[in-house]
């Protein structure tokens, strides 16, 4: 078994046999001018790079990555003091190696993360000689090993989440030196492991801070992402919907939170602007100078809607805000169907074939039809050894004839995506059985016969073996 990076490179190059004879430095040109990655001809060999080759971006605008399959072993954005930029917008790339921004003193790079997905095999330096950039408002970024802010004494980072995933396998501000700080909004940063103190440490030192310093930063180990550390923001007008959630269309107000007045007697008021316009001022306003917490909106399905408040203190000023909150978002894009396939499950046969009720839990927007589910067997011990009652639905009955392990599946479908979980049974012959495969079980003080329980038959060995000694006599040594 190999790991998914891994598989990925070989695969890669399978598709690409001689293409470490064919290694080389591929520098962008953009000759075109139409900016995209996958245009060979704007890369000065008049081939897009492949994953044994080194793409060097120096200019602005660089390359856009819209589509799939774009592919390089190393990519340096910014070097030998240029200026330089590489932006995702739904498409994926696959970095074998290294991602480099800022390659060398007086380099300026930035990475725009808009859509899409980016996976790096390696290191991910935010700056390393130089200055550089992450912007990152939506997609997902993947890096195998460390992402470093930034990697020498001479480099500065900056990484604004304001959307998106951002997960590593670590972290490493300023490890040489150096500048880095990391804002996080809308974004979540995931990183491996149990790094909790690790990340509160760059937030003591304002290394790391949420919203510009307008909100707080919630971490936590092995809750929202198993065996990894979680780290997300809340703006301290605490938005809801949260930013850059996907919501139900059924949703019906705004809400959030106003602070208290600066002084005694102030009282604080908001305007509030929503709607589908990016520029969130050319949207209507919703509310205007009223001291509320919640304001009433109709969604429109598969829409991306952008909202703000400034809000003001009379103590403080009464024609201009004191607090202007950054651009929220949230937006009613279909969702696939969360499902939770229920607990797993240890039992035992009581003399024949063993009937349960499953306990699912299915989750959707509604944003399209009415979600379908299904029940399948993935694994059984034999032919035929799980019965549905009915498939269909979410809480059924099934029914297990034979005793081992069972995989069972849910699917639910809400006609465009699919959800789905799976919950295992493992069936014992008998429930001492079933007892004794549970972590951490006990045995009974005086459970002889190991039947799980204390009676007659333990007695009767007790009795069998009373004052018998088999402990070494005094005539007996023991060599060294």
């Amino acid at each position: 078994m190999c790991r998914k990076l891994t598989c990925l490179v070989s695969f890669v190059l399978a598709l690409a046999p001689g293409s470490a004879a064919r290694a080389a430095d591929v520098t962008w040109t953009d000759v075109v001018g139409d900016h995209l990655w996958n245009t060979a001809r704007n890369w000065d060999t008049g081939a897009v790079p492949t994953a044994a080759d080194t793409a060097k971006i120096r200019t602005v605008p660089g390359p856009n990555v819209p589509n799939p399959d774009a592919v390089a072993s190393l990519i340096h954005v910014g070097a030998g003091g240029s200026t330089a930029e590489l932006t995702v917008n739904g498409g994926t790339l696959t970095i074998i190696d290294r991602l480099v921004v800022a390659q060398g003193q007086g380099s300026v790079g930035t990475v725009n993360m808009i859509r899409g997905t980016v996976t790096i095999g390696g290191r991910y330096s935010v700056g390393r000689y130089g200055s550089g950039t992450l912007n990152l408002t939506g997609g997902t970024i993947v890096v195998e090993t460390v992402l470093q802010m930034p990697e020498m004494d001479t480099g500065a980072a900056h990484a604004n989440l304001a959307g998106g995933v951002l997960s590593a396998g670590s972290l490493e501000m300023r490890a040489a030196g150096g500048v880095g700080t990391m804002n996080v909004g809308a974004g979540t940063l995931i990183l491996d492991g149990n790094v909790l103190s690790r990340v509160q440490g760059y937030i003591d030192k304002g290394w790391i801070a949420a919203y510009e310093g307008d909100g707080t930063l919630r971490l936590d180990y092995d809750v929202t992402n198993p065996g990894r550390t979680t780290v997300k923001a809340i703006h301290l007008l605490n938005p809801n919907p949260a930013d850059g959630a996907p919501v139900p269309v059924s949703i019906s107000q705004l809400q959030w939170t106003l602070p208290e007045p600066n002084r005694p007697g102030g009282v604080v008021t908001c305007d509030v602007y929503f709607g589908a316009n990016p520029d969130v001022e050319t949207n209507p306003k919703i509310v205007v100078r009223r001291t509320v917490e919640s304001a009433p909106v109709t969604l429109a399905p598969a829409t991306v809607y952008y909202w703000a408040l400034d809000v003001y203190d009379s103590s403080i000023s009464d024609t201009e805000p004191f607090l202007l909150s950054p651009v929220f978002t949230f937006n009613t894009m279909n969702q696939a169907p969360t499902v939770k396939a229920g607990a797993d499950v240890v039992t035992w046969l009581p003399g024949g074939p063993r009937a349960g009720k499953l306990d699912a839990t299915v989750t959707d927007d509604g944003a399209l039809i009415p979600y379908t589910v299904k029940w399948t067997v993935l694994s059984e011990p034999s032919a035929a050894a799980a019965v549905f009652q009915t498939a269909t639905i979410e809480d059924t009955t099934v029914t297990l004839s034979a005793a081992g392990r069972y995989v069972l599946q849910l699917e639910a479908s809400d006609g465009e995506y699919t959800g789905s979980d799976t919950v295992v049974i493992n069936v014992y012959d008998d429930p001492c059985q079933a007892a004794r495969s549970v972590p951490g079980y006990q045995p009974l003080v005086g459970d002889l016969n190991g039947d799980c329980r204390v009676d007659g038959a333990d007695l009767a060995l007790l009795q069998a073996n009373w004052l018998k000694d088999n402990s070494l006599s005094e005539d007996w040594f023991l060599l060294p």
